[in-house]
């Protein structure tokens, strides 16, 4: 899976192949978890409290850059890189 952003360890990919909802993946430590865009929610997986917290704080922040990634992913094109959460 392409790595669209890196922060505090915390490393954010999308599938080219996904199913919906809108959603891109996590991977933090050993942990790993799916996260809705629309809804900054949490739908699948782990994260630490502290990681949860910064990850959804970054999603609401880039939501539209995370849905138009998500479009070129369905479309098979390159993903853009997002700015990580400073």
């Amino acid at each position: 899976m392409p790595e669209i952003s890196l922060f505090y360890g915390i490393r954010i990919t999308m599938n080219w192949v996904e199913h919906n909802p809108p959603h891109f993946h996590v991977e933090y430590a050993e942990n790993k978890a799916a996260i809705d865009i629309r809804k900054a929610q949490l739908t699948n997986g782990f994260l630490p409290n502290k990681q949860l917290k910064l990850v959804l704080a970054w999603c609401e922040l880039h939501s539209d850059e995370l849905m138009q990634n998500w479009e070129l992913a369905r479309d098979g094109k390159l993903l853009n890189d997002i700015s990580p959460l400073m």
